[in-house]
C-alpha cells in the first residue's frame, strides 16, 4: 500500500526554544521559575533528571511552553546528534524548551503525535534530518526551512494510530530487554562488591599487589601503514571500539593483519584482558574486555595477562568495577593516557586463589545467562527496526 505524502511543515509547527544566560538560572521549584529542558534531557525517552530552571518571564510566548504530545528536537549540537528527538509525555511540572532544542508541535487533526514521533526517530529519517543541518566550526545547526521541507508518508489518521500502536508495543519489548541487561550488569557488580568490596577503597582489607606482580602487561602496536602487505585476514587487529562496548568480550574486528603483519604485531590468546589506555576522553580510559580467541591489538590498548595462579575473570571484573584504579593513574586530565609502567604500578586486590576461582566460575555461569539475554535483545532490536522500516513504506 502506498501512502500519500506531505511536507513536515504542513502538518507540524517548529518552535525555537528560549535563550538565557548561565547566571540567570534559578533553583528548580523556586517562586516564579519554570523548568527549562535541554539537549541532555533528550535521550531515547525524555529524561527529567538533572533539570534546571529559569525565571518564568524568560518565556516570551505561551507556545514556547512544552505540551504533552510535543516532540523535542536537538537543533544545535554535534553533527551526529542534530535531529535527535524525544516525545513529551504528560509532565507534572511546567516546562519550556532551551535554546539548543526546538519544539515540533503536530497538528492533531491531520497527524498523530505518536506516529510523527516514530517517523522522526526512525534511523532513515534521522539521517535525512542531519542533512538539513549547517555545519559551523564547533557545532551543527538545524535549518528550519530544510527540516520542514522534509516529506513524510501520511496515511489516514486511524492508520497512523494503528502503526504507532504497533511500534510502541515493539519498542516496549526492546526496552524491557535492554533493562534486563542493565539489571544483569548491576547484579554482576553487586556480586563482586558483596564478595570483595570496592577495589579502590579496599574496605575489606585484602592484600594488595602491583599489577606487574600478578600479570604480564603488553602495549599493542601498529605495523607501518605504508606496507599494505602487513594487513590482511590472518588475525584480527583489535582497536578501542572493540573494547568500548556494553559487551564483556572483545567484539569482532573489522580490520586484520596478514601473516607478515602478525609477526610485527603484538598478540594475546584467550583469557587476556584488553584495556583502553589512550583515549580522546578520560571516561574511556580503563574500559576493559576479555579475549576468547587469539587477537592482535593497537597501541591505544594494553593487554593484561594474569599469571597462572590468578583468575583472569576475577581480574577483569575487578577492573570493570574499580575503573578508578586505572583512571587515577592517567597522566592527562582532559583526555587520557595511562602508560604501561604506570599501569603496572596500579595496586590491585589479591585475595586467595580459591576465592578468585570461585568468583570466576560464578562469572562464567552468569555470562551464559547474559549471552542469551543479549541474543534476545538483538532479536527485539531487529524486529523493531524491521517493523519501523515496513511501517513507513506502507507494508505494515
Amino acid at each position: 500500500m502506498s501512502y500519500s505524502q506531505a511536507q513536515l511543515g504542513r502538518v507540524a509547527k517548529l518552535i525555537r526554544g528560549i535563550a538565557f544566560k548561565p547566571e540567570e538560572r534559578v533553583p528548580v521549584g523556586s517562586l516564579g521559575s519554570i523548568v527549562c529542558l535541554r539537549t541532555a534531557n533528550i535521550q531515547d525517552v525524555l529524561r527529567d533528571t538533572d533539570l534546571i530552571a529559569v525565571p518564568r518571564d524568560k518565556v516570551s510566548r505561551d507556545e514556547q511552553r512544552v505540551r504533552q504530545g510535543d516532540i523535542l528536537v536537538s537543533s544545535a549540537n554535534s553533527w551526529n546528534l542534530v535531529g535527535k528527538c524525544a516525545a513529551v509525555p504528560c509532565l507534572d511540572y511546567d516546562a519550556a524548551a532551551g535554546a539548543f532544542i526546538s519544539i515540533l508541535r503536530p497538528q492533531r487533526s491531520v497527524v498523530d503525535a505518536r506516529y510523527l514521533y516514530r517517523w522522526l526517530s526512525d534511523d532513515q529519517t534521522q539521517h535525512r534530518v542531519r542533512q538539513c543541518a549547517r555545519q559551523t566550526t564547533n557545532i551543527a545547526n538545524l535549518s528550519a526551512e530544510r527540516f520542514l521541507s522534509l516529506r513524510l508518508p501520511l496515511p489516514p489518521l486511524a492508520e497512523q494510530q494503528r502503526i504507532a500502536a504497533i511500534l510502541d508495543k515493539a519498542d516496549a519489548v526492546r526496552r524491557k530487554r535492554r533493562e534486563i541487561l542493565r539489571l544483569l550488569d548491576e547484579f554482576l557488580r553487586s556480586a563482586f562488591l558483596e564478595m570483595f568490596g570496592d577495589p579502590v577503597r579496599n574496605e575489606k582489607g585484602w592484600d594488595r599487589k602491583r599489577l606487574r606482580d600478578i600479570a604480564v602487561v603488553t602495549t599493542g602496536n601498529t605495523p607501518p601503514r605504508s606496507h599494505s602487505e602487513y594487513y590482511g585476514d590472518t588475525i584480527e587487529w583489535i582497536k578501542s571500539d572493540n573494547i568500548n562496548t556494553p559487551g564483556h568480550y572483545v567484539t569482532r574486528a573489522k580490520e586484520g593483519l596478514s601473516l607478515r603483519g602478525r609477526q610485527l604485531g603484538r598478540t594475546v590468546g584467550a583469557g587476556a584482558i584488553l584495556m583502553t589506555c589512550i583515549a580522546g576522553t578520560k571516561d574511556c580510559i580503563g574500559n576493559v574486555a576479555v579475549t576468547d580467541r587469539e587477537v592482535a591489538f593497537n597501541q591505544q590498548i594494553n593487554a593484561v595477562e594474569p599469571r597462572r595462579d590468578v583468575d583472569h575473570r576475577f581480574v577483569y571484573v575487578q577492573f570493570l568495577v574499580g575503573k578508578g584504579l586505572v583512571q587515577r593513574a592517567s597522566t592527562d586530565s582532559m583526555k587520557g593516557m595511562v602508560s604501561k609502567s604506570r599501569l603496572e604500578d596500579v595496586q590491585v586486590l589479591n585475595p586467595p586463589s580459591h576465592m578468585q576461582q570461585k568468583f570466576g566460575e560464578w562469572f562464567t555461569r552468569w555470562h551464559t545467562v547474559y549471552s542469551k539475554q543479549c541474543q534476545a535483545a538483538d532479536t527485539a532490536e531487529a524486529l523493531f527496526d524491521s517493523l519501523s522500516q515496513r511501517a513507513f513504506q506502507g507494508e505494515l
